[in-house]
């Protein structure tokens, strides 16, 4: 399979997905009447889920499994690959025109069946690899997770079609979705690429494998994380707190005992991958923490009740861990080699991203007191151009250093 090529693909649809955003952020700071906000929202959404995130932890999952298998036939992914980048492409133009209309659903139904399709696939080519390598567990429940995920949708489809529009139902089925989307398929499948990168086994180490039995456990009741807002039984409310410790713990003691084991670890990347991948962990860190501290009644009445800590917190999920990690793993395993050029890309993409979530966190922490805070609208539009100018410039010169 030319991972190359795809992995092109994937550069423009993050780009694609950026600019929406651009756009979306333009329309809330500046009179702009053309396009539904609320079908930009759902395209960008999708597409992002989708066509960025979803078609490129494929393409790195199949790529691992070329480089750890002999005589591996990576090209009869060819097709689902098509299918899913057909889907994605389908839902972002029919989110933009339709909202959730016949053809949008279509897309995003076709899109979930690829997934089944290509879990199947997957799952039956792990059986191939070595029983010691830790990257086959984490993949193998990502797959697993995905599968979960879709769940939430088709009981959302339900919800729709029956016109029995329950609020609480209808926010459980979101975030079930979520849930499922970016704390088990994006977040096992990034911790699968990352213990395949460092090829770390289960006998290096036993707290490698208590890392991942420990995270898929948790991950299931840590669902109802996202639904402190009901009136939990005080058995399930336990439950959900002992989820957040777990993940807790479990996160530091892995960087502790990684530390420990590969004490060079660091010193294998040039510094600005160096520092992409310690920011990704400090974030990763803090969204672990953050998790746990909502699990305070207080605190979580406050999180739940106001949009822009919400938007705050998935974009430090999809953007400053999911979005960053995948371009370390793309530019460290030199998948695209990595120019002067591509490496202040990068940097103007990490800045806009730091600066976005600054400002999305200190917008949220003013919402507690109603406070406004001036011109933040045009300061988050200015981040998500930054952002678009950091990703096009990345993907331009990857493109020219592979026709080089």
């Amino acid at each position: 399979m030319n991972t190359k090529f795809w992995l092109k693909l994937s550069l423009l649809n993050l780009c694609i997905v950026t600019a929406i955003g651009v756009l979306m952020r333009f329309k809330i700071g500046f009179e702009f009447p053309y396009f539904d906000q609320k079908h930009l929202q759902h395209s960008h959404s999708h597409f992002a889920f989708v066509g960025w995130i979803s078609h490129t932890l494929m393409v790195l999952m199949i790529n691992y499994l070329q480089t750890k298998i002999d005589d591996f036939r990576g090209n009869k992914y060819r097709k689902i690959i098509i299918a899913n980048l057909i889907c994605s492409y389908g839902m972002l133009v029919f989110f933009i025109i339709e909202g959730y209309g016949l053809y949008s659903i279509f897309f995003e139904t076709a899109a979930i069946f690829v997934a089944y399709y290509f879990g199947y696939q997957f799952i039956k080519d792990l059986k191939l690899l070595d029983d010691d390598l830790l990257a086959k567990n984490w993949f193998k429940a990502a797959i697993l997770f995905n599968i979960m995920s879709s769940v939430g949708t088709f009981y959302l489809a339900y919800l729709m079609t029956t016109k029995n529009f329950i609020q609480d139902l209808y926010l459980s089925s979101v975030y079930y979705y979520l849930h499922f989307q970016y704390n088990g398929w994006f977040f096992f499948a990034c911790m699968g690429l990352f213990f395949g990168l460092l090829n770390l086994r289960k006998s290096e180490h036993p707290f490698y494998e208590t890392t991942f039995k420990l995270f898929a456990i948790a991950c299931i009741p840590a669902y109802l994380l996202s639904m402190l807002w009901v009136d939990l039984p005080l058995w399930l409310y336990v439950i959900t707190v002992l989820a957040a410790l777990i993940q807790v713990f479990v996160w530091f003691k892995f960087l502790l005992v990684l530390w420990k084991t590969r004490k060079k670890l660091l010193k294998n990347y040039s510094n600005l991958l160096r520092y992409i991948l310690l920011f990704v962990g400090l974030a990763l860190s803090i969204k672990l923490l953050l998790q746990l501290g909502s699990t305070i009644p207080i605190v979580s009445k406050l999180v739940f009740g106001f949009r822009p800590i919400v938007i705050a917190y998935l974009h430090l999920i999809l953007l400053a861990i999911i979005t960053l990690f995948l371009l370390f793993y793309i530019y460290t395993n030199q998948l695209f080699f990595i120019s002067k050029k591509i490496k202040n890309g990068i940097l103007l993409f990490s800045i806009g991203v730091i600066l976005n979530e600054l400002v999305l966190a200190i917008q949220g922490v003013a919402s507690f007191s109603y406070t406004i805070i001036p011109y933040v609208n045009e300061i988050l539009f200015g981040a998500s151009i930054i952002l678009l100018l950091g990703i096009v410039l990345t993907a331009y010169f990857s493109f020219k250093e592979v026709k080089q």
